[in-house]
């Protein structure tokens, strides 16, 4: 168990939701890896609360598909194969697709705007070398388009896959030789939403989901 492991306690949340925020962070960041039993009564006491609200967090983090029990054994850290993220991937690209040509059609001048002052957000949170921060500018971005598409069953799924990805996303930011190239493709497809070009768009999406299988690869070898 981490021994970094603390509460990151929102006073407007239930105790359920902060206990899994906290997992689900640690997960994401690999403070918790894939395999490490989620033992109830240890998280607990580490975090100070009851083994109610870790239950129920434990609950939460299966639906997510970040954790898994296992008959006899309780709950672990899930893992994914490499299998597992390819297949994740493919239909994430789809679905990326359709979102951003949807956007094309669907987004508002107002979002147009959004879209633009979180792209400049993004550019900012580069500087600080904060990688947390770094991640949530990164996703607040795409979470404009995912808006975009006023369909919020496209949305929940795409928040799903991401959060599955996010582990290799993050990797991708700890190296500072990348950020430009990232700074590129977050302004070519704000560019190319503006101009309601489709083709490009989606072109410039498969290339960033080209970015996380290589990573990937990178990671099983």
């Amino acid at each position: 168990m981490n021994d970094q492991l603390e509460l990151n306690m929102d006073a407007y949340l239930p105790l359920r939701d902060v206990v899994f925020n906290t997992l689900r962070e640690a997960i994401l960041r690999g403070d918790l890896v894939p395999g490490e039993r989620l033992m109830e009564l240890q998280l607990a006491a580490k975090l100070g609360v009851s083994r109610t609200p870790i239950r129920e967090a434990i609950r939460m983090l299966e639906q997510e598909g970040l954790a898994i029990t296992i008959p006899r054994k309780g709950a672990i850290v899930a893992g994914m194969t490499e299998k597992d993220m390819q297949d994740v991937l493919e239909i994430r690209e789809a679905l990326e697709e359709l979102s951003v040509q949807v956007a094309c059609d669907k987004i508002t001048d107002e979002e147009v705007a959004k879209l633009r002052e979180n792209m400049e957000n993004f550019e900012t949170s580069l500087k600080s070398g904060d990688l947390k921060r770094m991640a949530e500018a990164d996703v607040e971005f795409h979470d404009v388009i995912y808006q975009a598409t006023d369909n919020p069953k496209l949305i929940n799924m795409l928040n799903n896959l991401r959060e599955q990805m996010y582990r290799y996303r993050v990797e991708y930011l700890k190296n500072p030789s990348n950020h430009e190239q990232l700074l590129r493709e977050h302004e070519a497809i704000y560019r190319g939403i503006m101009a309601k070009d489709k083709d490009a768009v989606t072109e410039m999406i498969r290339k960033q989901v080209d970015v996380v299988k290589n990573i990937i690869r990178e990671q099983e070898k």
